[in-house]
């Protein structure tokens, strides 16, 4: 919105050097000259800001400056949301108010501009004109621009008509009235005995500005307060919320390898923090578990290879000083026999180690299980019992030969070691689950369902088969259902009454289980 100016009678001040001289009062200020657009200056200015910004100080500095905490982040984000709808809900307040404001003083001004081109039409102008409540000045021009009359503060002022915007309704900064303020200037044309007229009655503004910045300011004030607000409510609750997730922190950052007993807090409200804490409580049970089962394991191995080293140096050292050549001989050879134990032993052990470590990385080869039963089987020709096969069609898997092979050994072994007179391997695929059933049943003492699990444990002996004598190492069955699970299939205990069976289930080549 234009402010044009208007000065008395007087010689016109001189201009400073390196400013543009005022225009004449009646005169159209000259246009000042458009600054050219010039495209590389800015990508001059756009490369030297992109370079500023790859600068190694300028990223530390970032990297500095910027919040690292999630506190600080969540703080930040919601003072910034709040301060861009504050910022939009003051600025449309105040402008709504300018708006009304603006409109109620060209109201008066125009019903005062009526008023007194009512008065020109009918003759009856007197100068000095008065002046409403709230009219800034009065001023009435003929159509030549000399002023018919005039309000007492702008008597002997020349004509004030806006030189920029000829609609008529534009704001003025008077220093004829004797101070600086705007107007809202209203012009009105009457046709009067002596010929046309126009008549500008300003309305002040100066109540308007007023309030504007009255209510800026209320809101500023009020948009800070508001901010402080969001800022410390933020920051507390932010902090509240946070802190069970800290004490969680600083609870695991202590837990070491020998306190896998310790249990993180958990908060008693029902949310992500407290599920979250459980969820931890639960990993350090199975690592404790896992931690526990690993020292039984090695302390089960330590007895297991300190018992036969024993009787080996035992049978070593009577055999190197006994005079009788035949003793000797039975000495050392019980000697191969433990030997023979602690290789089998040590290669169970290895066999645990490559499964543990193997996970679900296997070799995928195309395995027919009836092939491979039927091979196992005829190796084992001269076992204490016979076997009997039944595996009708070709069952199709995916996995290791050798591991497979060495499942169905030792659920062989277990079978010959406990059965009385036979031994039953069935075979048989299932199309609706898609997996492969591989039953090894003996009719020996069925075992216990509260030691269908323990009999998978390593080193684990039932008592019937505590004696070593036996030729059993504890890890037969452990290391079938390891290679049965790292295969992506299950090894577990029937309920059958009467015998033991031990069924293998492995996804099949084909089958939905299979992907």
């Amino acid at each position: 919105m234009a402010d044009p100016t208007t000065t008395g009678p007087g010689p016109r001040p001189v201009p400073r050097p390196g400013t543009r001289p005022e225009p004449r009062p009646g005169t159209r200020p000259e246009p000042r000259p458009r600054p050219r657009f010039r495209p590389r200056a800015l990508r001059r200015a756009l490369a030297a800001a992109t370079r500023l910004a790859r600068h190694p100080r300028a990223a530390a500095l970032r990297d500095r400056l910027a919040p690292r905490s999630v506190r600080t982040r969540t703080t930040l984000a919601a003072c910034l949301s709040v301060a861009v709808v504050l910022a939009v809900a003051s600025a449309a307040v105040v402008l709504l108010l300018r708006v009304n404001l603006e409109r109620t003083v060209e109201t008066g001004a125009r019903e005062q501009a009526l008023a007194v081109a009512r008065l020109a039409a009918d003759g009856h102008l007197t100068s000095p004109l008065p002046l409403d409540h709230g009219t800034g000045f009065i001023q009435v021009v003929d159509a030549a621009g000399r002023v018919v009359a005039t309000s007492q503060n702008l008597a002997g002022h020349p004509t004030v008509a806006p030189a920029d915007h000829p609609d008529g309704h534009d704001s003025f900064n008077l220093r004829a009235l004797g101070d600086e303020h705007h107007q809202r200037v209203t012009t009105v044309t009457a046709t009067t005995p002596t010929g046309p007229v126009t008549v500008h009655v300003g309305a002040s503004l100066r109540t308007a500005d007023a309030a504007e910045d009255l209510t800026t300011a209320a809101l500023a004030a009020l948009s800070a307060v508001l901010l402080l607000t969001t800022a410390a409510l933020t920051w507390r609750a932010t902090g509240r919320a946070l802190r069970p997730v800290e004490a969680i922190r600083a609870e695991v950052a202590a837990i070491g390898d020998r306190d896998l007993d310790r249990r993180v807090p958990e908060p008693r409200s029902d949310d992500e923090i407290a599920r979250l804490a459980g969820t931890m409580n639960a990993m350090l049970e199975r690592l404790e578990a896992a931690g526990a089962r690993q020292r039984r394991f090695i302390a089960d191995a330590s007895h297991e290879l300190r018992s036969p080293l024993t009787v080996l140096r035992t049978q070593l050292e009577v055999a190197r000083t006994h005079p009788d050549p035949d003793v000797r001989t039975e000495l050392v050879a019980g000697a191969l026999e433990d030997t023979e134990r602690l290789q089998a032993l040590a290669t169970d052990l290895l066999l645990l180690a490559r499964l543990d470590a193997t996970g679900h990385d296997w070799p995928h080869e195309s395995v027919d299980l009836a092939e491979l039963v039927r091979a196992g089987v005829a190796a084992r020709a001269d076992g204490p019992h016979p076997v009997t096969v039944d595996a009708p069609e070709p069952v199709t898997v995916h996995g290791n030969p050798l591991w497979l092979g060495r499942l169905l050994t030792n659920l062989l072994d277990n079978a010959q070691r406990h059965a009385r007179r036979r031994v039953t391997v069935r075979l048989r695929a299932d199309p609706a689950t898609g997996l492969a059933h591989l039953d090894v049943a003996n009719d020996g003492p069925p075992i216990e369902p509260a030691d269908r699990e323990k009999v998978f444990e390593r080193f684990a002996r039932l008592d019937d088969a505590r004696s070593r004598d036996d030729g059993g190492t504890g890890l037969g069955l452990p290391i079938a259902r390891d290679i049965a699970a790292v295969h992506g299939g299950t090894l577990t205990v029937l309920d059958t009454p009467g015998t033991a069976v031990f069924r293998t289930c492995l996804p099949t080549r084909t089958g939905p289980a299979a992907g």
